[in-house]
């Protein structure tokens, strides 16, 4: 197990022989706590569980379409999650460096629909993601603070609740902690500020009709906060953030506006989305969702505040969006990119986004006059 663990990191041709081997599902069998094998230790066996935890964290990882069927060879093993949860439930011979393996690898297969789902069934599985991601006892890796339990943990909720409702109703529902009010106290960290950021999005998406009347006042509080990061931020920052913005913008609209109309910031903050946008009319794989997010925010406040409009209108949306149509291709619709494969297509393609906003200024002009 060692050997093929050292042969996965090395070459990617390693982990197309492992595959064509079919040495996948005796892989995933020394992931089970159950396994008995003769004249081996505890110790031992713990290092060849984390082995094995490597060669899978390797295999689910790789990019392109190779990774894909390998991610989907992975989770056709009947005994992978129940393994995984199992690992991430115990306490006592799992170290934190195993949970960490499971967690990725459980992250980098939700990638795929159906695995998200099937994960998601597994409440052992969520429950322990959700513990891991929120409790506050965790001490930051001084080595590796990247690779810490709580900060995968996160990331593998967020990639949990995309396109899920299911999945978001499991987590927010976790019993024994104010799940939103949780999550809006992570917002003011900067070590887990998007990662927060992106799970409250898809609450607000999947699972509004569990937010609370605190839980909208806890997201009329971090209100001012994303404004501000939406205004300041670039990249993936800012794409997080302003989804995160379209939602709040849904579900309680007249906070977003009084806050858009304290200190007169409205005409700053239009003008400011459609400088961000015009900025980034070419996505990157890295990024592929800026346009996308801004382009939603957008259609979002004229939706909820007709007005906006004409302040769109001001600062020559109408222009940009003629731009982006211009240079739609398929890279808007993915969420993520694997090499060259797009991953977790969006439900709705930006092209859609960009004819309704487009409606909106119009019919703004003509009710309005030039």
């Amino acid at each position: 197990m060692i050997i093929l663990e050292r042969l996965s990191s090395f070459d990617i041709e390693n982990c197309t022989k492992i595959s064509k081997a079919g040495l996948v599902s005796t892989i995933i069998e020394f992931t089970s706590s159950r396994i008995v094998l003769e004249n081996i230790n505890e110790a031992h066996h713990r290092l060849l569980k984390g082995s094995a935890l490597k060669v899978l964290r390797r295999l689910a990882s790789i990019e392109g379409r190779f990774g894909v069927k390998l991610r989907h060879e992975i989770s056709e093993h009947p005994f992978l999650l129940r393994n995984l949860a199992g690992i991430l439930d115990d306490n006592g011979s799992c170290s934190q460096q195993l949970k960490e393996l499971a967690a990725e690898i459980l992250r980098d297969l939700a990638m795929d629909g159906n695995t998200r789902q099937e994960i998601g069934h597994f409440q052992a599985i969520i429950s322990r993601l959700v513990h891991a991601f929120l409790r506050r006892d965790v001490v930051p890796s001084v080595t590796d603070s990247d690779k810490s339990l709580q900060i995968i943990a996160g990331q593998a909720l967020t990639v949990l609740s995309v396109e899920s409702p299911s999945n978001c109703l499991a987590i927010s529902a976790e019993a024994g902690y104010a799940f939103i009010k949780e999550l809006t106290t992570m917002i003011h960290a900067d070590r887990y500020k998007y990662t927060a950021a992106s799970l409250l999005q898809n609450m607000c998406v999947h699972a509004q009709s569990m937010l609370s009347k605190a839980d909208l006042k806890e997201l009329s509080h971090i209100l001012p906060e994303v404004l501000e990061g939406i205004m300041d931020e670039e990249g993936t920052k800012l794409e997080v953030l302003a989804g995160l913005g379209s939602q709040i913008c849904k579900v309680i609209p007249e906070d977003f506006a009084q806050e858009l109309e304290c200190g007169q910031t409205k005409e700053m903050f239009i003008k400011g989305l459609i400088s961000s946008l015009n900025a980034n009319m070419k996505p990157t794989a890295c990024c592929p969702g800026v346009m996308r997010a801004i382009v939603e925010l957008a259609v979002c406040m004229m939706e909820c505040n007709p007005s906006y409009t004409i302040c769109f209108n001001k600062y020559q949306m109408l222009e940009a969006l003629l731009l982006v149509e211009q240079s739609l291709s398929r890279a808007e619709n993915y969420r993520y990119f694997s090499d060259d494969v797009g991953l977790m297509e969006h439900t709705v393609p930006l092209s859609a986004l960009v004819d309704r906003a487009k409606e909106m200024i119009g019919a703004n002009n003509l009710y309005w006059g030039p």
